[in-house]
């Protein structure tokens, strides 16, 4: 289930529950508007908080994890997604095409490892490396070489630095997309058994077809298959 749609189940059973609440308490109880006001709302926070931890709790159970663990990775996806959002950010404070590509490319890649591990929280040991070093290390030096970019002045020894900066990016690039195909490694693995499993059931149908005995064409004919009749 989407988020969205988590956050849609929780409201549609808490907002009853506050609708249901209220009129019971004002007009049975008849403890006041405000009082009953006040445990109505109370009523829809605690139902709304209880039904997402056992939410959250239903997760962490699907993907084989303890509460902890999942939401240490529901921590680190958060925190990845406003870095790529950061990252991207750069993208026009440079007036340069080769840097907006390779800028793209980054936001491409981390976006595309942040899905898959967000659709499939146990893929984020795949990508440790992306979301403790490798997005940081991206994010470091776009921001650097923003900075150097902008300045007044630039001698020698600075355009070498970013030189550097730009050939180190690309490198980065190459990274990334290591730490993608990682991520992906199980789903083709996956994809590989499951092509093996179907060509293995062609091959078993196409060898039970061969098998089957050819028909001639005296069977089935009824003048063949009638025998005559002795009247005497």
């Amino acid at each position: 289930m989407k988020p969205f749609e988590k956050f849609v189940m929780r409201h549609g059973i808490s907002l009853p529950i506050m609708t249901a609440v209220f009129p019971v308490l004002y007009l049975g109880a008849e403890i006041g508007v405000i009082a009953s006001g006040a445990v109505a709302a109370g009523s829809y926070i605690a139902s709304t908080s209880t039904i997402k931890q056992f939410q959250f709790s239903s997760d962490s159970k699907r993907f084989h994890m303890t509460r902890s663990e999942y939401k240490h990775i529901r921590t680190q996806i958060k925190e990845a997604k406003a870095k790529v959002k950061q990252l991207q950010g750069n993208y026009y404070r440079v007036r340069s095409i080769a840097y907006y590509k390779q800028i793209r490319e980054m936001v491409r890649l981390g976006q595309k490892i942040i899905a898959h591990v967000q659709q499939n929280p146990r893929k984020f040991y795949l990508a440790e490396p992306f979301f403790y070093s490798h997005l940081d290390t991206a994010l470091e030096l776009t921001e650097k070489y923003t900075l150097l970019v902008g300045q007044p002045v630039k001698d020698k020894e600075l355009k070498i630095a970013l030189q550097d900066t730009r050939e180190t990016l690309g490198s980065m690039i190459g990274v990334m997309e290591k730490d993608l195909k990682k991520v992906l490694s199980t789903d083709v693995e996956q994809l590989r058994m499951e092509l093996e499993y179907a060509q293995m059931t062609l091959d078993k149908q196409e060898s039970q077809t061969l098998e089957l005995p050819a028909q001639t064409d005296s069977e089935g004919d009824m003048d063949h298959d009638r025998k005559p009749i002795n009247t005497k």
